[in-house]
């Protein structure tokens, strides 16, 4: 991931809209949820989601399917990896006991089970 796409990606997650959004998505993933549940859920108009979400979108960090005339959306996965990955390589200066406290975190947050489909 090169400098340009992390700071598109970064700059779409601070704001606090497409924030709640982009999590919303990890959360139910892999499911997909429609654009509409998005804007109902986040309290905003369609049309301000619509522009949340193409922000997103071109940020890498979600993706779109078109089912006849509804999007449904979901977490791109492979972009937040990616993110992490360029945020973290460099991490603690190849020191791992700095960010072993963070990764032992994250494991323990892991869910042990299949996740149920979330409805929006």
């Amino acid at each position: 991931m090169d400098i340009t796409s992390v700071i598109e990606a970064l700059t779409a997650l601070a704001q606090p809209t497409r924030l709640k959004t982009f999590r919303r998505l990890l959360n139910a993933h892999p499911n997909r949820i429609a654009a509409g549940a998005i804007a109902r859920a986040c309290d905003v108009p369609h049309n301000t989601m619509s522009a949340h979400l193409a922000v997103l979108a071109r940020a890498g960090l979600i993706v779109a399917q078109r089912e006849g005339r509804m999007m449904y959306y979901g977490a791109n996965l492979d972009g937040f990896r990616a993110l992490l990955g360029f945020l973290m390589q460099d991490c603690c200066g190849g020191r791992s006991e700095i960010c072993a406290p963070l990764v032992s975190k994250l494991r323990g947050s892991a869910p042990t089970t299949k996740r149920e489909k979330i409805h929006v």
